[in-house]
């Protein structure tokens, strides 16, 4: 456990070393070292009895400019002395989203830097700042949302400050999941999925702007498990679906909403014939909400994501498959099972082509789409593995000249505290050509599509590989990140982002980035010191004039 209560530690590097004894701070790959930065945590008198019922889970959401309100107040528009105080103090004491000029990026691919407008954000949204008012909180920003026990907290990715500066608590169940739309243009953009089934629809930049610890304008489906009683498992946004979202739960089910829907719309399915085949059913009435149960398995569904054109839906559960539905079709794609055990993770490549899924074998496998089965095993871990993702920033040195992705980087964590990097270069992979009737395959390397069998048929499920049948890769790079169990890892452009089961989270700047960081906060800094004479000036003429 990393010792968080005597953490009043002023630099990231000492708070690393303090809490993360015998842990290396950096790591190195053929492009350079990945630095560790600084890290987020949770103030541990937030937390409640119900720490540790949970895993945590981390979401990026970045917020864009906030639309210019219809009537604009006169208050709001002139610029008084106390507003004039408050926002050169939060540029002055550089807390918030935008306090260092830096064009940090989320996984949700936005990209623009935070402008000085910004740096008035995150005054008083702290914990430890309620009694402040957030009327000049604009919310842009790129943030961090994890669940904790009972709690969801909301970090400002931007700042070097390893508190959140939000905290909302639940007080009937543990929140699990949670989903970001970084698309929405407006009204709801964040999804809360808790362990009793109910779900919550909610804008993040209203939480940010509110000081309390509950929930503000949230909308409340299956509640009290009206619709479904099981623990939610996964939960995302239909990419292009206009507010509808699918959330999976641990029966096998998943639910299709739709947020622009009544939350309480009374919803009836069909009763499930053969709990061990796929269904879909649809709700009666078109006012029901949720519109479509999918029945997918008969144990947990442990995890759901879709593709980024949102054609194909992929889910991995405790019965140790991975299964890919055409999703407009709503209908079974492929799929097939895990060497041994449950799959708890899956994560698709940008261009749809490749599948990532981890689970209880310590395998890293890597499925096609083209040949619908598993083309590579990533063999490292040492415990299973519990986070996978493709790393969409990184650029292969050499490409093919056709602009055709021909190297992928992608990471994986797991229980054993390790971080893997590995790169799958398809067109160098070893691949069996066939088998002999009694003997081992024989192997050739190039194209997997072309001397691969023949792709499985649409619609079905392939049985668990044979050891000897599948290529196998080694990690670029292992390293222990954590004294903890990982839960999950997040690529951005600047750094790679890992949690553990409890809830730390450390940013690793990838090479370079943190050398750009470090000349711009040296700018800033010039410039605050310039502000806060200004600040002084200011605060002293106003009390003489009283």
């Amino acid at each position: 456990m990393i010792n968080t209560a005597n953490g009043m530690i002023p630099t990231s590097s000492s708070s690393a070393n303090a809490q993360s004894p015998g842990l290396k701070t950096y790591f190195k790959t053929p492009e350079g070292r990945y630095k560790l930065h600084y890290e987020k945590t949770h103030p541990s008198s937030l937390l409640h009895y119900a720490h540790g019922k949970t895993v945590t889970q981390v979401t990026i959401a970045h917020l864009k400019d906030k639309p210019a309100p219809s009537t604009p107040t006169g208050s709001s528009s002139s610029f008084s002395a106390s507003t004039g105080v408050k926002s050169a103090a939060a540029r002055w004491l550089g807390s918030g989203n935008g306090s260092r000029a830096l064009s940090f990026v989320g996984g949700n691919g936005g990209t623009k830097s935070i402008s000085s407008t910004s740096r008035i954000g995150s005054l008083g949204a702290s914990s430890s700042s309620n009694s402040l008012t957030n009327a000049n909180f604009d919310g842009k920003g790129t943030y961090l949302i994890s669940n904790v026990g009972d709690a969801i907290f909301i970090s400002d990715l931007n700042s070097q400050d390893k508190d959140p500066i939000k905290s909302v608590h639940f007080s009937n169940s543990n929140p699990v999941c949670h989903a970001f739309d970084q698309y929405a243009k407006e009204g709801h953009d964040l999804l809360i999925g808790l362990n009793s089934g109910d779900v919550y629809s909610v804008s993040l930049r209203q939480q940010l702007q509110d000081v309390g610890k509950k929930l503000v304008g949230a909308q409340h489906y299956n509640k009290d498990g009206s619709v479904n009683n099981s623990r939610c498992t996964s939960i995302t946004w239909v990419p292009g679906g206009d507010g509808a979202f699918v959330v999976a739960h641990a029966d096998g089910n998943m639910y299709v909403y739709e947020k622009n829907k009544d939350a309480a719309g009374d919803s009836t399915f069909s009763i499930i014939k053969d709990q061990t085949q796929f269904s879909v059913s649809h709700a009666r009435y078109s006012k029901s909400n949720p519109i479509a149960r999918w029945h997918v398995c008969q144990g947990s569904i442990n995890s759901i994501a879709f593709s980024f054109d949102g054609a194909y839906l992929a889910t991995v559960g405790r019965d140790g498959y991975l299964r890919v539905f055409d999703y407009s079709k709503e209908q079974l794609a492929c799929g097939g099972k895990s060497y041994y055990g449950a799959v708890l993770c899956c994560a698709w490549s940008m261009d749809g082509k490749y599948i990532l899924t981890g689970g209880e074998d310590d395998l890293v496998q890597v499925w096609s789409m083209e040949d619908r089965k598993v083309v590579a095993w990533g063999e490292g871990h040492n415990s299973w593995v519990s986070g996978v993702a493709f790393d969409s920033y990184w650029s292969a040195p050499n490409t093919d000249g056709t602009g055709e992705t021909v190297m992928y980087r992608f990471g994986s964590v797991g229980q054993d505290t390790q971080l893997l990097l590995w790169d799958l270069e398809m067109d160098e992979i070893v691949v069996p050509l066939r088998r002999c009737a009694g003997g081992s395959p024989t192997y050739s390397t190039g194209s997997q599509s072309s001397h691969w069998d023949n792709a499985s048929p649409l619609g079905t499920l392939q049985p668990a590989s044979s050891i000897r049948d599948v290529p196998k890769i080694s990690p670029l790079v292992a390293h222990r990140v954590h004294n903890e169990p990982l839960s999950g890892l997040i690529f951005t452009q600047d750094s790679v982002l890992t949690v553990c089961q409890e809830g730390h989270i450390k940013i690793w700047m990838r090479p370079g980035a943190a050398e750009i960081q470090a000349s711009n906060t040296e700018t800033l800094l010039s410039t605050s010191s310039k502000e806060k004479t200004l600040l002084s000036s200011k605060i002293g003429g106003s009390s003489y004039k009283q």
